[in-house]
């Protein structure tokens, strides 16, 4: 089964982050992410690009929809022709299973490039 079909799983503050070596695997199925730490924090990380302004805040809106469906919420830059996606799980400080199924269900979002 594809990662972006699995469930989100509600998590809570004793949730297990995903280990190095599941970070590793995960990664290989989400084309495009990288992980970035800030203020000690692991973040998946992805910038789209787009023609223009308005295509980048209509994919931002649909990540937005994404995330609000999931009860899971990532930062979003919208800039001039761009993207920039993060998501982590606040409650763990870190990243966890649901990080990467919805970087993944994002990646759906936005064909690929023609």
């Amino acid at each position: 089964m594809a990662i972006s079909r699995e469930h989100c799983e509600a998590c809570r503050a004793d949730a297990p982050r995903v280990s190095a070596k599941e970070e590793i695997t995960l990664l290989t199925e989400i084309p495009g992410w990288e992980v970035v730490e800030r203020d000690g924090i692991r973040q998946l990380e992805r910038i789209f690009n787009f023609a223009n302004f308005c295509e980048a805040l209509a994919f931002a809106n649909q990540v937005g929809a994404l995330a609000e469906a999931a009860g899971h919420h990532p930062a979003l830059l919208v800039e001039w022709g761009k993207v920039t996606v993060t998501w982590w799980t606040h409650k763990i400080r870190g990243l966890h299973r649901n990080d990467f199924i919805l970087a993944a269900r994002s990646n759906e979002l936005r064909p690929p490039a023609s």
